[in-house]
């Protein structure tokens, strides 16, 4: 049995024999029983005051003294309270190292309730966001950090990608912020980093390659000019000379290219986002079906799938170059008697696809995460033998980002490969309502 109810085991045993006694002396042995009933409820309702007294001040009342069973209750309350305040001595030292952590990181950190509002927050980010401890505290972000793009970004949610603004404090800094969900439903971490440097660096490259790309230009012209002018001369018969001159015009014309679609990649990435005019893709995806028919000289059948009904607010040349790059591409590398489908279907939710089907070599899976990047060749030998400059991907992801679309690329090795355009339904539009509104 627990010592504890051996304790009141033995207190109801002596009451029992008191009333036992009192009721041989007074002969009524109810009498007797009701009163030591009485007296042994007084005994419990009396600790139980003291109980309610000390659970209304726990925080500040010590806990009270008592014998028998309720001193044992009371004795293990010390105990437990004792444990209480280790365990909370122990939650303030890693409360008070996660602070000094959080306030040495070189990066903003702001933890943010369910409603957004802040929580707790580092010298970083007081510094980057010019948020203040603890007047801001409990305040929600939107109403401190009050960019447009941050202001839309927490209220869509959608927080796979980061967010590039301005300082609030100072607008040549540029930021990098990040949410991450945690912990109970509605609760984040928003993370700043200072990228202005990366940033700068970002246009110092850009910059760069657009100055050279137009210094370039001219003298390749020139180079490409005399060339054919000499090829033209039928006097240059010499040994070996003629050939000599159709590698030199042979490699001017690839560095052409090349500067050509770095000079496209430069504008696409500082040119004004001109992409609001309704553009009849239809008609756009029959003239580059059009060219791929010249290009391919019949080795390949090429066929079309196209929903007439859908345009897009874009820019048409823009789109013309990212569709006929994925175009091209498919004819250079698919096989003499493979097929090509050229798809313009609509999509769940108001958005629509264009999609390059063909029957090629397919791409290994270890390219895929770096296809669009600059200069960037699966095949290195057979990019340059057809001509390639490894800017045609990089350029179609640069239009798609400017039209909110974005690329996928589906390919299983020697079946060939799938490259979808989706376009979101804000950008797609229907030919008969634009005529009706019109």
């Amino acid at each position: 049995m627990n010592e504890l109810w051996k304790l009141e085991f033995w207190r109801l045993l002596i009451l029992v024999v008191v009333a036992v006694l009192i009721g041989a002396g007074t002969e009524n042995y109810t009498l007797a029983a009701l009163f030591v009933i009485a007296f042994y409820l007084g005994l419990h309702l009396r600790e139980l005051a003291k109980l309610s007294a000390w659970l209304a001040e726990y925080r500040s009342a010590p806990i009270p003294e008592s014998t028998g069973a309720w001193g044992r209750v009371f004795d293990r309350l010390r105990g437990v309270q004792r444990h209480h305040q280790t365990d909370l001595e122990d939650l303030r030292r890693s409360l008070g190292r996660y602070r000094q952590i959080s306030k040495a990181l070189p990066d903003g950190a702001v933890t943010l309730g369910s409603h957004d509002e802040i929580e707790l927050l580092n010298d970083a980010a007081t510094a980057l966001l010019g948020l203040k401890e603890p007047q801001d505290v409990a305040s929600p972000i939107t109403n401190l950090v009050r960019d447009p793009k941050f202001v839309t970004y927490m209220r869509d949610g959608k927080f796979e990608e980061a967010l590039e603004i301005p300082s609030p404090i100072d607008p040549r800094l540029q930021l990098l912020l990040r949410v991450v969900p945690y912990g109970d439903v509605g609760r984040k971490l928003l993370l700043i980093r200072d990228v202005t440097r990366l940033h700068r660096l970002e246009e110092m490259r850009r910059d760069f390659i657009a100055n050279v790309s137009h210094e370039m230009k001219s003298p390749l012209t020139v180079v490409k000019g005399y060339v054919e002018s000499l090829l033209d001369d039928g006097r240059v018969s010499g040994p070996g000379q003629r050939e000599r001159l159709q590698q030199i015009e042979q490699q001017t014309e690839r560095m052409c290219r090349i500067v050509n679609d770095l000079l496209t990649l430069s504008n696409l990435e500082t040119g004004p986002p001109d992409v609001s005019v309704p553009v009849d893709i239809p008609a756009l995806i029959r003239s580059v079906e059009k060219e791929a028919e010249e290009l391919s000289q019949g080795r390949h059948e090429i066929s079309t799938d196209i929903d007439e009904t859908l345009f897009v607010l874009g820019n048409f040349n823009q789109l013309y170059s990212a569709f006929s790059n994925l175009v091209f591409n498919a004819v250079h590398y698919t096989p003499t008697q493979g097929k090509i489908v050229l798809r313009w279907i609509a999509e769940d939710g108001g958005g629509a696809r264009f999609a390059v089907t063909d029957t090629g070599v397919g791409i290994q899976a270890e390219h895929l995460p770096r296809l669009t990047e600059r200069f960037y060749r699966v095949d290195t030998a057979r990019s340059r033998e057809l001509g390639g400059t490894g800017l045609g991907l990089a350029i179609v992801k640069h239009v798609l980002l400017r039209h909110g679309a974005h690329l996928i690329i589906g390919t299983q090795p020697g079946e060939g490969s799938t490259f979808n355009c989706r376009f979101p339904a804000d950008r797609v539009i229907d030919r008969e309502a634009m005529k009706s509104s019109a």
